[in-house]
């Protein structure tokens, strides 16, 4: 709209109404001729010739405060490989700020810190085992390779197929049937007493296809379900395990020698299991899951109160920033 004065805008629509009445000057014609957008003079018409009021954009009592926004910001850009949101239930979690994951996915865009998210191109869903309903129910374990300094090592594990903890893990010189039995007896040894023996899950390799095998977890009291051949996603929890080490861990540390290796490994594990955050159990931490479904309950719980606490603060917050 033109920024003219009332009195010259409200003179300008009773010219252009006057030639209409008195001889019938069509009102286009006009607006041709005053070179003024119809769009213009209607505003003009319909207000009196009274400029429009300037649009205030109150923020609602749900949206953040700009410390809000710049923690979340902040906070992103020390993390700039978490998913929006991880990092979401990470803020919240560390009390920087308690922002739903929508929310921090809308201001990461905004931020330019964000790319647009593309529909995977897999293939179809396929069933898999039947999902533990608790801890230690079925334990899943593979073995990685480890290549230090041109030397092949094998990184053995044992997760929990319900919590995602890591129950045992080693690095080892070989990956025969022998070792796979060591890791497996030091995982057992960590049950709780009076706990029922896990059904083991593994993939078709010679350690766990073998008779000594077979023998082994029948004296240990362990079922065991072999995944379909040719079909790793029927082990897809350890896979994805194997994924995040060796993208987070591994790959990122110039290793030295195996006790080096130990070391490292170690200390991602104890990380993995108590710090970071799951997107598979809810965005919790594997040793959280490990406690229960009562605990994962509890933490929820304890998590949107958390957000609704938020939520009243910038109620009030922008209440006070309106009423000012």
């Amino acid at each position: 709209m033109r920024q003219v004065s009332p009195q010259v805008s409200a003179e300008v629509v009773a010219v252009v109404q006057r030639l209409q009445e008195r001889s019938e000057f069509p009102v286009k014609q006009a607006l041709t001729v005053l070179a003024l957008p119809r769009s213009t003079y209607f505003d003009w018409a319909r207000s009196g010739g009274k400029s429009a009021r300037p649009v205030v954009l109150v923020p609602q009592s749900h949206h953040l405060t700009p410390e809000e926004q710049a923690a979340v910001i902040a906070f992103s850009r020390e993390h700039p490989e978490e998913g929006y949101r991880r990092l979401a239930f990470m803020i919240a979690d560390a009390g920087v700020a308690a922002v739903r994951p929508s929310t921090v996915y809308l201001i990461l865009k905004d931020a330019g810190l964000i790319g647009r998210w593309k529909q995977p191109t897999s293939g179809a869903h396929k069933k898999g085992f039947d999902q533990p309903e608790g801890p230690h129910e079925q334990w899943h374990t593979d073995i990685a390779y480890l290549n230090i300094l041109g030397t092949q090592y094998f990184l053995i594990s044992v997760l929990d197929g319900f919590s995602r903890a890591i129950i045992h893990h080693e690095i080892r010189l070989r990956m025969e049937t022998a070792d796979v039995e060591i890791v497996m007896q030091r995982a057992l040894d960590t049950l709780p007493k009076g706990t029922p023996r896990p059904r083991i899950i593994s993939d078709n390799g010679s350690q766990y296809v073998s008779a000594q095998f077979k023998v082994f977890l029948r004296d240990a009291g362990c079922a065991h379900s072999k995944a379909r051949v040719r079909h790793p996603q029927s082990n897809g929890k350890i896979e994805r395990w194997h994924k995040s080490i060796k993208t987070e861990c591994i790959r990122r540390t110039a290793l030295g020698d195996l006790e080096e290796a130990r070391v490292v490994v170690a200390a991602y594990v104890l990380h993995y299991n108590t710090v970071r955050l799951h997107s598979a159990i809810h965005y919790l931490t594997p040793a959280d899951a490990l406690r229960g479904p009562a605990h994962i309950a509890a933490k929820l719980a304890q998590r949107k109160a958390t957000f609704d606490e938020a939520d009243a603060k910038r109620r009030a917050y922008w209440k006070a920033q309106t009423a000012a």
